[in-house]
């Protein structure tokens, strides 16, 4: 018996899982054994009653395996790579796997892509089910199984690469394949806003609607340094030079995926890269306010009685400014995206000026976040007219036409 699991003496073919809590209930119908895990013991329970041999996804038991199951790899390798990853990510692999928690049994030489076909057409029949539509989730109902899909393909190539693990993953190849993509797809994702791109006059009418000073000196400072608000959020006041006229982008603020309130500050940026941010009349304005509420004892710029920000106070307080001056732009990151393409646009329509503002490091990256494909295109469109009227081609083919009857007309 796994060490990972703790048998219910009491409730025979009921084991509990000793990281997760989750209680798996086996039942042997016929010749056949099957499986399946639980939130509750309560699930658990019904089903071992109730479960009338309706195929799920089984680990099969015949033979010796060579090979750890994906139960043994995940706690490996939360034990050994997790370290080195960041405490948010931490949290997004370990919810994610919880999709995957009804292979942890498997051992890896048997996850086929068989198994694979299995195991999306069982979450899928969930996820289509009328229970999971009943519970009213909305526009955040699921979508896909992309990210799962992802999740394995990484658990799968850290087993390959782990030297505890070199001999027995050897002769192994992932079972992903490319169809299993199209089928881990659900229903539609929901259609977001295609501009998230706020204009320079519509971010000043947003400005202009805070009702608390410190969140509108935010705002314009997370517009002006085209940052990502955790990176504004986690400006130290020992990484302002105003003498020499630039900020340090260097501290982020990290919170809480499930409340949102302050967890720690992490001393680099998304990309890793510190950057610099010109300190212009504006911005020097701005940071000069902000010293004055300066507590002491407390590093940070932008505070509430020397704490750190918590994302939903800054949520309550954008939000409240969005719908006051109604403008159709929402959430924070429409800032970073409006700046880059003022950015651009100012800067000739080239990239090096978004780079040099958002700290893009990928050329793709920069181009979407500053695109204005429309707006060229448009410009360029009047001026093909414009060109078109110069020549005097427009009069001369609209007057050869006048006397033409459309098709339509005709009976």
């Amino acid at each position: 018996m796994s060490s990972e699991y703790v048998v219910l003496e009491k409730h025979p073919g009921i084991r509990k899982h000793v990281k997760s809590g989750r209680y798996q209930a086996k039942k042997k119908i016929g010749n056949k054994q099957y499986a399946e895990t639980f939130d509750s013991l309560r699930d658990a329970i019904y089903w071992r009653n109730t479960f009338n041999g309706e195929r799920k996804l089984t680990a099969p038991d015949e033979g010796e395996k060579k090979t750890s199951t994906l139960g043994h790899v995940w706690g490996k390798m939360q034990e050994l790579h997790f370290p080195s990853l960041e405490l948010s990510t931490q949290l997004i692999w370990k919810r994610r796997f919880e999709q995957l928690e009804n292979l942890t049994d498997f051992h890896m030489e048997d996850i086929t892509s068989k198994v694979i076909n299995e195991w999306i057409e069982e979450k899928k029949k969930y996820y289509l089910s009328d229970k999971y539509e009943g519970l009213s989730r909305g526009r955040a109902r699921r979508c896909n199984l992309y990210n799962e899909l992802n999740l394995f393909t990484c658990i799968f190539n850290w087993y390959k690469s782990e030297d505890i693990f070199e001999e027995e993953s050897a002769m192994l190849i992932n079972p992903i394949r490319l169809r299993h993509k199209k089928m881990a797809f659900i229903r539609d994702t929901p259609v977001k806003p295609e501009d998230r791109k706020i204009p320079v006059g519509a971010a000043f009418k947003f400005f202009s609607a805070f009702n608390n000073e410190l969140y509108a000196d935010l705002a314009m400072a997370q517009f002006f340094c085209a940052g990502r608000i955790s990176e504004i959020a986690g400006i130290q006041i020992s990484n302002i030079y105003l003498e020499e006229e630039y900020i340090l982008i260097k501290d982020v603020v990290v919170w809480a995926n499930k409340n949102k309130m302050f967890e720690y500050l992490k001393p680099f940026p998304k990309n890793r890269e510190t950057r610099r941010v010109h300190i212009h009349p504006w911005l020097r304005a701005i940071i000069e306010r902000r010293l004055k509420a300066r507590v002491p004892g407390c590093n940070y710029l932008f505070h509430v009685d020397g704490k750190p920000l918590n994302y939903c106070t800054i949520q309550v307080n954008y939000r409240g400014a969005q719908k006051r001056c109604g403008i159709p732009y929402r959430g924070t990151h429409c800032l970073r995206h409006g700046m880059a393409t003022l950015a651009r646009k100012v800067g000739g329509q080239g990239l090096d000026s978004v780079i040099a503002m958002t700290g893009h490091k990928d050329l793709k990256l920069a181009d979407h976040y500053s695109k204005i494909d429309g707006e060229v295109q448009r410009d360029t469109s009047l001026k093909v007219l414009e060109y078109i009227r110069q020549l005097g081609l427009y009069e001369s083919e609209t007057e050869k036409y006048t006397n033409v009857i459309p098709l339509r007309s005709m009976k």
